[in-house]
């Protein structure tokens, strides 16, 4: 039964260049952010969080994402990403099930936007989002001024994150769990957190452990 209530509460809520450059050079243009571009590839690792050693210790899931072409929907081109999830044969919360999946995305004025309209990512909006409206709450997504430096196993990265969090639909009062999303400009994701609604410490942290950028 907690198991359920658990999942129940979850609202976990990218010249050529890669991961072996030397010197790890972050020369991207602006115009690509989010490094759209057929060919580009990404691995992330994910680590959980060991409530004995208070450290994100490897689970061996591995996602793998490349862009492998682009589709035309509504006179607007979406890059099709496809992510190749492996390691996850016990389905570790918050992580993603092994297998494959696709996602088709575009950057608009800023905004990387799903082919259902959606926003997954913005890089120069401010104002507060609204995601998904539950009965137990209210789930949001608010870009954060300034810059952070990332570092993970693939270098150091200057990016900008969102943050994601719930309030209760009754009190407005918000809940303590809180995912964050980083962004690097010509890069695209290279870290992310995973968390339960009510717990301050995020469950599952997805690093980028190397690429291959165009």
């Amino acid at each position: 039964m907690k198991r359920i209530l658990f999942a129940v509460c979850l609202f976990a809520l990218f010249s050529s260049c890669s991961s072996n450059d030397e010197g790890n050079s972050q020369l991207q243009p602006e115009s690509n952010f989010y490094a759209l571009t057929v060919g580009n590839s990404w691995v992330y690792k994910n680590y959980k969080y060991n409530i004995n050693t208070e450290l994100y210790e490897d689970t061996g899931v591995i996602d793998s994402i490349s862009i492998v072409g682009t589709e035309q929907l509504n006179e607007n081109t979406y890059y099709k990403f496809r992510r190749w999830t492996t390691g996850n044969e016990e389905n570790i919360a918050f992580c993603n099930p092994n297998g494959e999946h696709f996602e088709l995305l575009r950057d608009s004025l800023g905004y990387l936007v799903r082919d259902n309209g959606t926003v997954k990512f913005t890089n120069n909006d401010y104002t507060e989002r609204e995601l998904r409206v539950d009965t137990w709450g209210t789930v949001y997504e608010k870009l954060v001024a300034g810059e952070t430096n990332v570092v993970v196993e693939s270098g150091n990265f200057m990016s900008i994150h969102s943050e994601r969090y719930a309030r209760d639909n009754s009190s407005g009062e918000q809940f303590p769990g809180m995912d964050r999303f980083y962004y690097s400009d010509g890069f695209g994701l290279v870290f992310d957190t995973s968390s339960g609604v009510v717990n301050p410490i995020h469950v599952i942290e997805r690093r980028l452990d190397s690429y291959n950028i165009q």
